[in-house]
């Protein structure tokens, strides 16, 4: 039987509202739109129904829970820094009453869940939002012919399996007639693992914990590049102007980094044949290895110690950084990457830390644009393994990322040198590759207790003086 609408019906109704999902995301100032937003939006509705990337990426819509239920969307404070509701809605007050009714006490799981996730964000777009190459490599370099004469085998059969590379991609001439590019694309990130000496935790239904975003990269020549990337409601910007390069973050604004420009990698990524085979120039081959069924040539590349010196700073300095190539005999493609650079972090008197970074990427779906072969699919493994200090202390992170290229145009007309100027807070000084490392060390799903003697690394951030401009490096005992 039918009841009519009383007094409760009309306060469900009323505390509905004042905790939908639209509502908190529209008071979000982390969610406020962008360009490269409503970009992503129009693909979206473009794309909708499409297979091509629906397993990869999931609708953001899905993950809305419907508005028609008691049950409050998050407990604790937003992600984002936003409030769950407008206080000068009508009737916001007691809408917020009546859900410290429902819920009786807060949830301290759900507190520290959501705590777990801004961090595991964090490491993410960190880690993995723009790396950039071991070397610097400029586009408006000659590049070198093959030369056998006088010419170390590993050296001179990396040379022939790079004019494979370049045939294959789409020839020489064709990528020299290119100035600017273009690409959009969709990503998907998960820490999905965290290990200690004593505990290995997994994170469970890695699919549902997953974030998912999309980036948007410009290239000009000559060594310019911008890349946008927005994951979860945080967003990424790097660029460089040909001169600098420079990166911006929530957590630590805009700062330049340091070290000699270098190449964005998610562009070597199957994205800019020209870039990567120029990277690989001063290769080594090393041998031969079977990557997902097809036969490969590996080539090694090792950054030098004036870079390394160059990139280092204070108490963090990069020990190596080493780039691997595997191009594929059949085909001539670039299907694997992997690199790994190690820092040593020398706190005040006590033990150094080490840090080895290490990413893994698998290029898919070669397709042609315009003539130039593009890989249209890829994901990449990330391991972030610490130690130092004692023994049986260290700890192993594990992030992973999938992506698609959605939209890819070379020559794009009206792209000029005002659309990669650096941003105008950007701070006079630099900033060390070691501040994306982990501020905290703690397991998935409840957390593992870390000794608390441990030294953390909190940051490095600029102490803006009169007259001097400082740095500091801070330390978490």
């Amino acid at each position: 039987m039918e009841k009519k609408q009383g007094f409760f019906s009309a306060l469900k109704d009323e505390v509905v509202r004042g905790l939908s999902p639209s509502r908190s995301r529209a008071s979000s100032p982390a969610r406020s739109g962008s360009p490269m937003t409503g970009l992503l939006r129009r693909k979206k509705r473009n794309h909708h129904g499409n297979g091509h990337g629906g397993q990869l990426v999931a609708q953001p819509d899905a993950l809305i829970g419907r508005s028609g239920s008691l049950r409050p969307v998050m407990e604790g404070p937003d992600p984002d820094g936003g409030e769950l509701g407008d206080s000068k809605r009508v009737g916001s007050g007691l809408g917020q009453w009546m859900r410290g009714q429902l819920s009786r006490t807060p949830s301290v799981s759900s507190v520290a869940h959501n705590n777990n996730k801004r961090s595991d964000l964090r490491l993410l777009l960190g880690v993995m939002g723009a790396p950039l190459a071991p070397l610097h490599v400029s586009t408006s370099d000659p590049f070198p012919h093959l030369s056998i004469k006088d010419t170390p085998i590993e050296t001179s059969s990396a040379q022939y399996i790079l004019q494979q590379y370049t045939a294959a991609s789409g020839g020489q001439k064709l990528q020299n007639s290119i100035k600017n590019a273009y690409a959009m694309g969709k990503v998907r990130m998960v820490a999905s693992e965290f290990e200690t000496a004593t505990k290995v935790m997994k994170t469970r239904n890695a699919s549902r914990c997953a974030e998912s975003g999309g980036f948007v990269l410009w290239q000009m020549n000559p060594d310019m590049w911008y890349v946008e990337l927005a994951v979860g409601g945080s967003k990424v910007h790097a660029g460089c102007n040909g001169k600098l390069v420079w990166r911006h973050t929530p957590w630590l604004g805009a700062h330049t980094a340091k070290g000699p420009v270098r190449p964005l990698r998610r562009a070597l990524q199957g994205l800019d044949p020209r870039s990567t085979a120029s990277m690989f120039t001063n290769a080594r081959c090393i041998g031969e290895r079977r990557i997902n069924g097809e036969d490969c040539f590996i080539l090694k590349l090792c950054a030098d110690p004036q870079t390394l010196k160059a990139r280092s700073e204070g108490p963090a300095e990069i020990i190596r950084h080493v780039l691997f190539g595997y191009f594929s005999q059949k085909t001539g493609l670039l299907v694997h990457i992997e690199d790994s650079h190690l820092t040593r972090i020398q706190s005040n008197g006590g033990d150094a830390v080490y840090w080895e970074t290490t990413i893994n990427s698998f290029l898919d779906d070669y397709r042609p644009v315009e003539g130039i072969m593009i890989a249209h699919s890829g994901r990449s493994v990330v391991t972030l393994f610490r130690f130092g200090e004692m023994a049986m202390s260290h700890t192993k992170t594990k992030m992973e990322e999938a992506w698609t290229i959605e939209e890819v145009a070379f020559n794009v007309p009206g792209l000029s040198m005002d659309c990669f100027i650096p941003p105008a807070d950007l701070r006079s000084g630099t900033i060390s590759e070691a501040c994306e490392l982990p501020h905290d060390e703690r397991g998935r799903g409840g957390g593992i207790a870390v000794a608390a003697h441990r030294a953390k690394v909190a940051a490095l951030e600029k102490e803006h003086n009169a007259n001097v401009d400082s740095l500091t490096w801070k330390m978490e005992v």
